[in-house]
């Protein structure tokens, strides 16, 4: 099939087309470029949530116990759950059907597993696209779940209107995490896996610091506590998500909130393709080549050979 038949499919609902073309994208093969101009019209419709945490700390199973909860509301859903790559294939090793097969035969969401390949802040590189895709074909709802390998992934604070932060009491860690910047990126804070020693000393820890550092804020992150597998807890965090869409929409912050994003977007590809157009000149990787020998061989320090090279691009 062509692209132009894919987008017509995808345009009818298909669902193959719809994981076609997702493919494609994340792939970046022949016709990405295409589907994402196609696309970049019928974006901005969808609630973005996203879902970063220590490892083990229950995201996947929250996540499917909340999406039950927004079937009840009749959303239709999208959800992106980014894997560590497979060493051989470079694919996701966790697939959808493992990860949330209670959701496997809902009609209304859509799972898609994709492998960070590399990636060190917990998302995959086309994570962003895939999200747009899902938003254009019609989901209302797209949740991002990271990998949290590095306990927590702020970046995904920079792709979703809400960010949902878990935590297991075992975590003795926590609060040194919040202080590097948690409460930062931090909308929901959930303690996961509440029945666990230690639950209710890390419940009030996060607390008084949430309370220190959202002083003069409007909005100050809940922290609540769950038991995913028990589904305790998950009505409390589906009324604290909408609480703050209800938030961001009355204070007119997401709109500006999707404004910085799309700023934000549109200068890291600008920064990407500037660095494509100069790393294919010739003339340009040759000095490169020679200055690097020149900081090797300590005849200049590295930002002297920053210098030169920044000059040599400034005069191309």
């Amino acid at each position: 099939m062509t692209i132009s038949e894919y987008l017509k499919k995808f345009e009818e609902k298909d669902i193959r087309a719809l994981s076609k073309i997702i493919t494609i994208v994340e792939e970046g093969l022949e016709g990405s470029e295409e589907i994402l101009d196609y696309i970049s019209k019928k974006t901005g419709k969808a609630y973005r949530l996203g879902f970063t945490g220590p490892q083990g700390s229950g995201k996947s199973t929250l996540i499917a116990k909340l999406t039950k909860n927004l079937l009840q509301r009749k959303k239709r859903i999208g959800i992106i759950a980014c894997d560590p790559s497979s060493p051989f294939s470079r694919g996701a090793l966790l697939g959808d059907r493992i990860r949330m097969s209670e959701l496997f035969l809902e009609k209304e969401v859509f799972i898609r597993s994709m492998a960070t390949r590399g990636s060190l802040n917990g998302l995959a590189y086309k994570t962003k696209e895939v999200a747009d895709i899902l938003d254009a074909f019609g989901k209302e709802v797209i949740i991002i779940e990271t990998i949290g390998a590095s306990q927590v992934d702020v970046e995904i604070s920079n792709l979703v209107d809400t960010t949902v932060v878990v935590f297991v009491p075992e975590s003795g860690d926590g609060i040194q995490i919040l202080k590097a910047g948690l409460t930062e990126i931090g909308d929901i804070f959930v303690i996961n896996k509440s029945d666990r020693m230690g639950a209710d000393v890390l419940y009030y820890e996060l607390k008084n610091l949430i309370e220190m550092s959202y002083q003069n804020s409007k909005w100050k992150p809940p922290v609540l506590l769950t038991q995913a597998i028990n589904n305790q807890g998950i009505e409390e965090l589906e009324k604290a998500i909408f609480e703050h869409y209800n938030y961001l929409k009355e204070n007119d912050l997401l709109q500006e909130k999707r404004k910085n994003m799309l700023k934000r977007e549109l200068a890291n590809n600008f920064e990407q393709e500037i660095l494509k157009i100069y790393w294919q000149d010739e003339r340009i990787r040759k000095k490169f080549d020679e200055i690097f020998l020149e900081i090797l061989n300590k005849k200049i320090s590295f930002s002297e050979g920053v210098k030169k090279l920044l000059k040599e691009v400034k005069n191309d």
